[in-house]
């Protein structure tokens, strides 16, 4: 049976339910509890190893559990997290114990919202379905981050975890409606890659997944900072703040939409070669900006590079791997491992910013190796795709 357009309402509903706390905790933590930017890159920091854990074993949950299963239990155990959230929002150890929980369940339950998606396509089906599937859960970040400002500048800023715990609960409404298991293509369908095609997939794959970690150190640094750059060096409101970063979602959006509508950039290496150099650029522009046109414009370079790549990783993933859970669990924890490594290089440059006394070069010195090392793996595997 094709549940796609349920699974896209699961999706857009469990997106916009993920970004309030995902991406909403640190305007939250630096308007309502005085977080630093230290403290919010070590919540950004946890959240991504809990992430990465909970995408690493998603597969063998999924064995173990069967796949509606596994998602029902992910989605009942957000919804007490998140009420728990509403009711110990005060405590900053609550957060950062709350955040992880989270980070874990949706990395554990992504993978298996994907796997459904993929399931039973052959190519250029599944390049349609995981274009709606872009676009469905793409459209509720932007949506997810408008209303996160106001609601954390409200005299009722638990509002942030009541309204997830409440969308959680409508997902668990819809998930009654999936078979059990979804149903994957034989190994041997004619509508599989064949053996020549494999080869060059399997290694537009590797590089892809390498730029996905790229993509998302970069983002989560972001993230954690961008409470920062846009209330203390540009003079914007909290409300406010919240909505202006969330431009880089709206432009990865949009990226999906003209990724679906065109699909010439299918096994072409041109256009991930040109996410390489937009990754880093719109990263540098949001993060050093001097005014708001630079970040702004910023925030479109890196939110059209990262919409890109993660499309093609995704892509490539779910037809090498046929649709598994495990291929999108591989997807998964490559982006919580760069929610950790993101991090974990923002706060290593905070600490050579101090030492130096100079931010660019010790921001730069942080996250710079990572993104250098990051895009020479993945230029070799483009070549080496390309050589066959």
């Amino acid at each position: 049976m094709n549940y796609l357009g349920l699974l896209l309402l699961i999706s857009f509903l469990e997106s916009f339910a993920t970004v309030c706390v995902e991406r909403g905790i640190y305007f939250f933590g630096t308007e309502k509890l005085q977080f630093s930017d230290q403290t919010n890159l070590w919540l950004a920091l946890g959240f991504g190893l809990a992430y990465m854990s909970g995408a690493m074993l998603s597969h063998r949950f999924a064995r173990l559990l069967r796949e509606k299963p596994q998602l029902v239990i992910a989605l009942w155990a957000q919804v007490l997290v998140h009420l728990g959230l509403a009711l110990l929002w005060r405590r900053p150890e609550f957060i950062f114990i709350g955040n992880m929980t989270l980070g874990f369940l949706n990395g554990a339950k992504w993978p298996v919202i994907e796997s459904y998606i993929g399931a039973g396509r052959g190519t250029a089906d599944t390049a349609r379905a995981i274009g709606w599937f872009n676009i469905a859960w793409a459209a509720a970040v932007p949506l997810a981050l408008i209303f996160a400002g106001p609601v954390i500048g409200s005299n009722y800023p638990q509002f942030l975890f009541v309204v997830p715990a409440a969308v959680n609960v409508v997902s668990l409404f819809l998930v009654r409606s999936l078979s059990v298991s979804p149903v994957h293509l034989p190994p041997d369908h004619p509508e599989r890659p064949s053996e020549p095609m494999m080869f060059r997939l399997s290694n537009l794959l590797t590089g892809s997944r390498l730029l996905l970690l790229c993509s998302f150190a970069s983002m989560w640094v972001l993230a954690a900072l961008m409470p920062s750059i846009f209330s203390v060096r540009l003079g914007q409101s909290i409300q406010w703040s919240s909505g202006l970063s969330s431009l880089v979602d709206v432009v990865r959006c949009g990226a999906f939409v003209l990724l679906f509508l065109y699909s010439g950039w299918h096994f072409r290496l041109r256009y991930l070669a040109l996410s390489m150099v937009g990754l880093p650029l719109g990263f540098f522009m949001v993060l050093y900006g001097p005014n708001l046109p630079v970040v702004l414009s910023g925030e479109a370079v890196f939110g059209l590079a990262a919409g890109l790549v993660y499309f093609s990783a995704m892509y490539y993933a779910m037809v090498v791997q046929n649709a598994a859970v495990e291929a999108g669990g591989m997807n998964e924890g490559i982006i919580g491992t760069g929610f950790a490594i993101g991090p974990a290089a923002g706060l290593i440059g905070l600490a050579l910013q101090h030492a130096l006394g100079d931010n660019q070069v010790g921001m730069l010195l942080g996250l710079g190796p990572v993104l250098v090392i990051c895009t020479l793996v993945a230029a070799s595997r483009l070549v080496k795709a390309r050589s066959r």
